[in-house]
């Protein structure tokens, strides 16, 4: 390990010595050891800290994971607003069917905790009571939102005049009021607002569904034909369709409007004379 050697280099044509170095092969071993070292530490450095690791096969590049994280971030977006624009469609397919859930309680759910024992005198009606009795029978003759109208200022533009042929019953599911007028009378919308739905359905026929600022949905069927589209939108008194007996459950020319504030079906005769 420890015999000194001689490398000579030589001139072919000469034979002058050019370069001469004194080895041992314990040396040799050491620059070997070194050179070896240093190479793996170069390498290392170049894949753990510098760009050069993305042409390596095995290793992702930067780029391509940042990329992958935002279309993950996107993809869950997308889906969560999916889901609400599903919600969305399927209450409006139940506002053109009229396939509503009303609000239900059972009996057996209400019990009594306490049984407490109460006089007569407590029994007798006061002349307040009897005051706020007359008054809230007086309300009850009158629907809830046109107690409200005063209130909200909300001056609605009749869609069409003419005589009316079904009022508003929901006791038989009718959530309209049916106007009968002549063949391509035009339809107005009653507010400002987006047009959310212009299109034809089996039973309906043409269908307009237009919101409305306040929480009001305002929906016209059995039209003729539209005059806008869905995204439009509309001012107080613009034609949004002309009146027809297209649909199934058509059985004449007329108009079946319907009004809807905060989700629930109200009686569009509170607010607008028809005829």
């Amino acid at each position: 390990m420890f015999t000194k050697n001689r490398l000579v280099i030589l001139n072919e044509e000469t034979f002058e010595e050019v370069f001469s170095l004194r080895l041992t092969l314990m040396n040799v071993f050491v620059v070997a050891t070194i050179g070896a070292v240093l190479i793996i530490f170069v390498t290392t450095y170049i894949i753990a800290f510098t760009p050069l690791r993305e042409y390596i096969p095995g290793y992702a590049s930067t780029k391509l994971k940042k990329d992958a994280t935002e279309l993950a971030l996107k993809s869950d977006s997308l889906a969560n607003a999916l889901k609400k624009n599903e919600a969305y469609i399927a209450s409006i397919k139940k506002v053109l069917t009229g396939d509503l859930d009303f609000a239900k309680f059972s009996k057996d759910s209400i019990t009594t905790s306490d049984l407490e024992t109460v006089s007569e005198e407590d029994l007798k009606i006061s002349k307040a009571e009897l005051k706020l009795r007359e008054e809230v029978a007086r309300e009850d003759k009158f629907n809830l939102f046109e107690k409200a109208k005063p209130k909200t200022g909300v001056v609605l533009f009749p869609p069409i005049k003419g005589m009316v042929t079904e009022k508003f019953n929901p006791k038989i599911k009718h959530y309209a009021v049916d106007v009968a007028v002549a063949k391509n009378t035009p339809i107005k919308s009653i507010l400002n607002g987006t047009v959310i739905f212009a299109d034809w359905t089996p039973t309906t026929g043409n269908v307009v569904i237009i919101r409305h600022n306040n929480g009001f949905i305002s929906a016209y069927k059995h039209a003729a034909s539209v005059t806008v589209s869905q995204g439009d939108k509309v001012r107080s008194g613009e034609v949004v369709a002309l009146a027809g007996s297209t649909g199934q459950e058509s059985t004449g020319v007329h108009l079946h409007f319907e009004l809807w504030k905060d989700g629930y079906p109200i009686d569009p005769s509170v607010f607008i004379e028809f005829e």
